[in-house]
């Protein structure tokens, strides 16, 4: 099984987890049990609770890891959308440059001032240890610094697409 075939396997996991969480928060909801787990000492990302508030945090955080991680796979299978009737019924060469000319007056703009942008939102969560004020997860460094390396896996794939189509823009 090839690397992305593992991630997207490993992504289609977290909605798995994404969806037990969301019935396991509707139930306990329903029948008011909150807190769900309570613990003696504080637990990494947990703390010393496992809350509606905390498995509110763990569904967003899913969904954000399951939307942002495999951008990068998606952008090189060229699965992503796009407004493909600019080029539709055109030569090769053609779809090349306008693909070639939308990386690099909109992809890499953004991308450059994204992703330093995104490391500083992930220092500062991780250098104040924030956590949230509401009883959900702790640590939520660990979920911003998603952004950053999903941002970096795009920016990576962006890449290998820009080299690709100079060859083909030629």
């Amino acid at each position: 099984m090839k690397l992305g075939e593992r991630v997207i396997a490993g992504l289609a996991l977290a909605l798995l987890v994404l969806m037990s969480a969301i019935v396991v928060q509707v139930v306990c909801s329903a029948f008011d049990v909150n807190p769900i787990a309570s613990f003696a000492s504080d637990l990494a990302v947990v703390g010393q609770a496992i809350t509606l508030n905390s498995l509110l945090d763990l569904q967003w955080h899913l969904l954000v890891i399951a939307g942002l991680l495999p951008a990068g796979i998606v952008w090189l299978q060229d699965s992503h959308v796009r407004v493909d009737f600019i080029y539709q019924g055109r030569a090769d060469v053609t779809r090349a440059r306008i693909n070639l000319a939308g990386n690099l007056i909109f992809a890499a703009p953004f991308l450059a001032l994204a992703l330093p942008a995104s490391w500083d939102f992930t220092q500062r969560a991780w250098t104040s240890d924030e956590g949230s004020r509401h009883g959900g997860l702790n640590d939520l460094w660990l979920i911003k610094a998603v952004l950053p390396l999903g941002l970096a896996f795009l920016a990576g794939a962006i890449a290998i697409e820009t080299f690709r189509l100079f060859r083909a823009a030629r």
